[in-house]
């Protein structure tokens, strides 16, 4: 997992954090409404919900709203991010766009995948998303 362990309360606080931020989706053709909340190095935490377009492919899904705003407010180092939707019986993690995105930086986060009512499972970027295309592939590190 990460590099850098996370007590349990800033995990509940993650997770409630995106739990909000589901609320606050703009989802009116899906209905799938999609919260994430990124802790940054640092300790803040951003948030991101979906927002759709009647053009469904320039819909911008939660993980990637919360990686703009965090890239926006200054942050480039991240431990962990939650994500949530609506399912109720398994647990879902981000689409493969969203997984590259974050790959960008780094591959060490911790992924919290939650379910509606609060409870998640653990697992990280590495194992989402492996043998990934990254920025070391271009010669930076």
């Amino acid at each position: 997992m990460a590099a850098q362990a996370i007590d349990l309360i800033r995990v509940k606080e993650l997770v409630a954090k995106c739990l909000e931020a589901r609320k606050m989706a703009y989802c009116p053709y899906s209905k799938f409404p999609v919260g994430a909340a990124i802790l940054t190095a640092d300790g803040a935490i951003i948030t991101g919900c979906n927002v759709e377009n009647a053009s469904y492919g320039l819909t911008v899904c939660a993980e990637r709203t919360a990686i703009q705003r965090a890239v926006v407010e200054g942050h480039r180092s991240f431990t962990a991010i939650a994500v949530t939707c609506d399912i109720k019986d398994h647990f879902v993690g981000p689409c493969g766009a969203c997984r590259q995105v974050l790959m960008e930086f780094g591959g060490q986060w911790v992924v919290y995948l939650t379910k509606p009512d609060g409870s998640y499972k653990e697992t990280s970027l590495e194992e989402l998303l492996p043998l990934p295309f990254s920025p070391r592939h271009l010669g930076k590190d």
